[in-house]
């Protein structure tokens, strides 16, 4: 397919499979900025069928069609199947889309695990969680194996992630991470960047094992969990350990940083007033300053974007997603949940063109000592903001990892009520 970065969103068609004219994505608009660029489907495939179903039904009439072959694009479990293509290039998930994929079929679930409890006569809730938890990402892992096998590797691959109630907790996190490898080899093994995550990091890289630094915001994060990945491949070059298959990620949770942290308190207790757009510029400002780090070095990992949004005024207004517009032309992964490409299509013909060199611009200079005046910024974007203890302390990853952990606690409990039923069946 030529180039199309330069197009006007809303005139980049080409055919499709079928040979019928179709108009681009958004997304697949923004791939094209850089050959480079992914993008990722943010949930349990398990979940993306009907998804699609329930986006088309609310579709408008006149878009119906484009955005059905859109979306089969992206993803389709037969024709990934029998060609292991898609336009996805892997998947992450997390303890909540994790539980979301329990909940769009409770009924199947729970008899799963009622036929666990009954199979390995245990009454431990927490084993059986975490077997039903190993189970989902088993089975997102085999539907796009293809894609894996297909690319040497390189795409196709599903992140499944570690407890996240035990983000301190090296050994466990270690075990646990070692287990999701052994499910399938196009399992990724997301980790927290903690101080003790990026130790795991480390371990499992020195085993050739494929990682993604999660519940991360911060420079300091990211250069330690770089430093970490290398400390990890030069363990493994010296052992004869094969990374042909090796890949690392490096997760940035762009609006989390600005929206769930101490930034707006901070800033509204100093008399420091900031825009959205102000806070947009700081978010962006650290994961280009960790890409910009990485890419001076050579460095093998590659920064993920999440934690996007989307501005949108409504019909007739305008619309914007600075999350991934003013990193065009960047090679990012961009890991996008459904609820995020729902808003981007329908907001799609308000949206402005992409432009390749966005990727090079910096934030305003006025805008960053604005932010520089408030220590929770400083300790995102300043390269010695935090010590490696700290980590686990700064604010947006204390409160996403609790979010985290509750919907943990929700998935155990389901997996409790499952195992409570066969007991009253037994009785």
């Amino acid at each position: 397919m030529p180039s199309l970065s330069r197009l006007p969103l809303n005139e980049c068609r080409f055919p499709d499979r079928t040979g019928r004219t179709m108009s681009m994505n958004v997304l697949e608009k923004l791939a094209a900025t850089n050959p480079d660029c992914e993008i990722w489907w943010d949930s349990s495939p398990l979940i993306y069928a009907e998804w699609k179903a329930s986006l088309l039904k609310d579709a408008p009439a006149e878009k119906r069609a484009d955005w059905e072959a859109q979306l089969t694009r992206l993803f389709d479990a037969d024709h990934v199947l029998a060609t292991g293509q898609m336009g996805f290039r892997g998947v992450t998930t997390n303890p909540p889309l994790s539980l979301q994929a329990i909940q769009a079929d409770p009924e199947f679930w729970a008899d799963e695990i009622r036929k666990l409890a009954t199979t390995c006569g245990s009454d431990d809730i927490e084993h059986i969680y975490w077997a039903i938890y190993l189970d989902v990402v088993r089975r997102g892992a085999a539907m796009i194996r293809k894609a894996y096998d297909l690319s040497g590797g390189k795409y196709g691959l599903v992140s499944g992630q570690v407890d996240p109630r035990f983000v301190t907790d090296r050994e466990r996190m270690l075990e646990q991470g070692l287990q999701l490898a052994e499910i399938a080899p196009n399992v990724m093994v997301k980790i927290p960047g903690s101080k003790e995550g990026y130790e795991v990091i480390e371990e499992l890289t020195a085993r050739g094992i494929s990682t993604n630094n999660t519940t991360s915001f911060t420079v300091p994060q990211y250069v330690a969990c770089m430093d970490a990945v290398s400390r990890g491949l030069e363990r493994a070059r010296a052992k004869g350990v094969d990374l042909s298959k090796w890949r690392s990620v490096i997760t940035h949770m762009s609006a989390r940083l600005g929206n769930v942290g101490d930034l707006k308190a901070q800033a509204d207790a100093r008399g420091i007033a900031l825009s959205a757009e102000d806070i947009l510029h700081g978010e962006l400002a650290v994961l280009k300053r960790a890409y910009r780090y990485g890419k001076d070095r050579g460095h093998p990992s590659k920064m993920l974007q999440c934690s996007m949004r989307v501005a949108d005024s409504g019909p007739g207004g305008t619309a914007s997603s600075w999350h991934i517009a003013k990193l065009a032309g960047g090679d990012f992964v961009y890991t996008c949940p459904p609820g995020y490409i729902a808003q981007l299509m329908h907001a799609e013909d308000r949206l402005p063109d992409f432009d390749p060199r966005a990727i090079d611009e910096d934030a305003p200079a006025e805008t960053i000592e604005k932010l520089l005046r408030i220590p929770y910024f400083r300790q995102a974007y300043e390269f010695d903001g935090m010590r490696a203890e700290e980590f686990s302390q700064f604010a947006a990853f204390a409160t996403t990892a609790g979010e985290f952990a509750a919907a943990t606690r929700k998935t155990v409990d389901f997996v409790a009520r499952s195992v409570e039923s066969v007991r009253r069946r037994v009785a």
